[in-house]
């Protein structure tokens, strides 16, 4: 998909299965097929957006990749090594470059803990500095996220939601990753304060050549973010490609399903344009539908649909989908 020189985390055939089990026994009788099998690469420098509806296994990819969810099969590949076989200090070792910022800043932050406390413990755990020089580096650490130093000394209660993301951010930054996860990170933030956010996050990915991998639903966040982008349903992805190509030719039915919900801040264009409603609720991940899992909420759907799985295949340079009726 790109010049290996290029890549900085590759992800192949990647499946995350969670077993359910009943009885007195415990018997395992089934399983929820969160991830079931996608593949794609995120490139040194960029950012990668990830969208889909909830439950259409974002948030578990993004927790696979870390190894935070071992994963049922496939391969991990952060600069060519394969992150599922690394185990103990190997591990930790490596896990020093990948980092996540998570979605909810009231729960992501340990209330007993100070800010001091919370940015300077992943410094404190790898040892990457004398325990002495951590609170000065926890300071700059606040003012690279602009926040005031001084409030190194205080706890999550005493912050905004805003505030708190920004420590989170803090936290993520302090190991100087070459990775990190943003999972949905301004979803439970006011729209004002989501803008202050993004381009933080674009400014440090310029000061410190950050590669994210971006996890959101605001798919109008996501086009001001992201250079490319990837659509996922119930466990697979369905679409990858650049952003602009992605939002301006959408080849996939569900994809065009969705930017076609985004708001238009122009009346006459809106009027104008055609909107795709779904019909039906998305399966469940339990038992999903053969073939393509898009194909029973499908407009365009035929019976190669239900007989087996469209690869996902590249149609234009750089476009990847995965339908049987894009040629």
């Amino acid at each position: 998909m790109s010049n290996e020189a290029e890549t900085l985390l590759k992800v192949e055939d990647l499946k995350m299965h969670f077993p359910i089990y009943r009885g007195l026994f415990q018997r395992r009788v089934g399983a929820v097929h969160a991830v079931d099998g996608i593949s794609f690469e995120v490139k040194r420098g960029e950012t990668l957006g990830l969208v889909g509806e909830s439950g259409c296994g974002k948030s578990t990819t993004g927790r696979s990749i870390l190894q935070l969810y071992k994963p049922t099969n496939g391969k991990v590949l952060f600069e060519g090594v394969n992150l599922v076989d690394l185990t103990g200090e190997d591990l930790r070792k490596t896990r020093r470059r990948l980092q996540m910022i998570f979605q909810d800043p009231y729960a992501s932050l340990n209330p007993r803990m100070t800010v001091e406390d919370i940015v300077g413990e992943p410094l404190l755990v790898h040892g990457v500095i004398p325990k002495e020089e951590i609170p000065e580096r926890v300071k700059h650490l606040l003012e690279l996220v602009n926040l005031n130093p001084a409030f190194s000394s205080r706890y999550p209660h005493e912050f905004s939601g805003g505030q708190r993301q920004r420590i989170g951010i803090a936290r993520a930054i302090a190991l100087q990753p070459s990775f990190i996860v943003c999972d949905e990170p301004i979803s439970a933030l006011d729209v004002s304060i989501q803008a202050q956010v993004v381009n933080l996050l674009e400014d440090l990915q310029k000061q410190f050549n950050l590669t994210y991998l971006f996890i959101a639903h605001d798919l109008s966040m996501v086009r001001h973010i992201s250079k490319r982008v990837a659509v996922m349903y119930l466990g697979v992805m369905v679409e990858l490609s650049s952003r602009d190509e992605l939002y301006e030719n959408p080849l996939h039915p569900y994809t065009q399903a969705l930017l076609s919900a985004v708001p238009i801040p122009d009346p006459v264009a809106d009027a104008k344009r055609k909107r795709v409603l779904l019909e039906g609720d998305v399966p469940s991940p339990v038992n999903p539908p053969s073939g393509c899992r898009f194909r029973t909420r499908c407009p365009i759907a035929d019976k190669v649909c239900s007989e087996s799985r469209p690869d996902f295949r590249e149609v234009k340079p750089g476009h990847f989908v995965a339908c049987h009726m894009v040629k």
